[in-house]
């Protein structure tokens, strides 16, 4: 696995978010995930994710992008520094909410790919 590899995944979560797939985003997720976002409780696994997921999306479409400003190796994880912007556009009409910050993501080797397995997100 090399740099590429990380940013290939980074396009595909960004992707599938935008997509609203949810089975690709299942597939990039580990089963013991856990997501760190300021001011809310920690959502650990799948079912946490996609109920916030889910949430958002019934009045949001969201769009991420994001600059990669490093990317870590140790054994069979990746740790990934990103400089992320959020764009949410409410479905209902009216002006879209952008949120911009930092992002630190732990990846874990699964087969040919990755899954995150921890994310810490600093958006506001």
């Amino acid at each position: 696995m090399d740099e590429n590899s990380v940013r290939e995944f980074m396009e595909s979560w960004h992707a599938a978010t935008i997509a609203e797939d949810r089975e690709t985003l299942r597939s990039l997720i580990a089963p013991d995930a856990v997501f760190l976002i300021a001011k809310n409780e920690p959502m650990i696994g799948w079912d946490a994710f996609a109920a916030s997921f889910d949430q958002a999306t019934k009045r949001f479409h969201i769009t991420p992008s994001g600059q990669i400003r490093d990317v870590l190796f140790s054994g069979e994880l990746a740790c990934c520094w990103t400089e992320l912007t959020v764009t949410l556009t409410p479905r209902a009409g009216g002006d879209q909410i952008v949120k911009t910050g930092t992002t630190l993501t732990i990846l874990r080797r699964a087969g040919q790919g990755w899954q995150l397995v921890r994310d810490a997100n600093l958006l506001s």
